[in-house]
């Protein structure tokens, strides 16, 4: 059921890193952001895929993760991703990309959920060094990279508390917990 695979599909930042991914993987992750929807059908997305791991220590090396965990820099070695997937907006298609590349890659993680995979879709990204580390051609905007691998913790889904504080945690067990807003506090009106 979709609601199961929207549920298992959180945001990972650790993984075995020694579980790798195939470049074909990556190819029929992208090829389901394709098929997705796009603002007047302009379809203005291009990717950078990585599943080599020099390319992805570079990569790695230009992100920012977890903002809310500020004692954590980020994965060790051995739980970085084994793979991603750099999202471009190219801008002789179009200068404004709306909300394409947030569905383009809620598809790809729900394809890599259902894959037994996980990601998460970063937006702290070193974006001007990045693109000329990789050689990424000017006309492409940068708008999101994701990291992709096999899972090696554990996110729950918990209640808002009631201070309201949505912030993300991890407990002294590692489990990283995500507060969610009730379904009833979101609606605002229902007729």
């Amino acid at each position: 059921m979709l609601k199961d695979l929207v549920r298992k599909n959180r945001s990972y930042r650790k993984f075995y890193q020694d579980v790798s991914i195939e470049l074909e993987t990556l190819r029929e992750l992208v090829d389901l952001a394709r098929l997705s929807a796009s603002a007047l059908n302009m379809q203005p997305l291009k990717y950078v895929l990585s599943c080599e791991p020099q390319k992805n220590a570079l990569i790695f090396s230009h992100l920012g993760w977890a903002s809310y965990l500020k004692d954590w820099p980020g994965p060790s070695e051995g739980e970085s991703p084994s793979a991603y997937i750099i999202v471009l907006g190219d801008t002789e298609i179009s200068r404004a990309f709306g909300c394409d590349h947030g569905i383009a890659a809620q598809s790809v993680l729900l394809g890599a959920t259902e894959r037994g995979l996980g990601g998460c879709m970063i937006a702290t990204v070193k974006r001007q060094e990045l693109s000329q580390a990789l050689d990424i051609a000017p006309r492409y905007e940068i708008l999101l990279v994701i990291a992709l691998g096999k899972p090696k913790e554990t996110v729950v889904i918990e209640k808002v508390g009631p201070g309201g504080d949505f912030k993300y945690w991890r407990d002294n067990r590692g489990v990283h917990h995500v507060p969610k807003r009730a379904l009833d506090d979101i609606i605002i009106s229902q007729k």
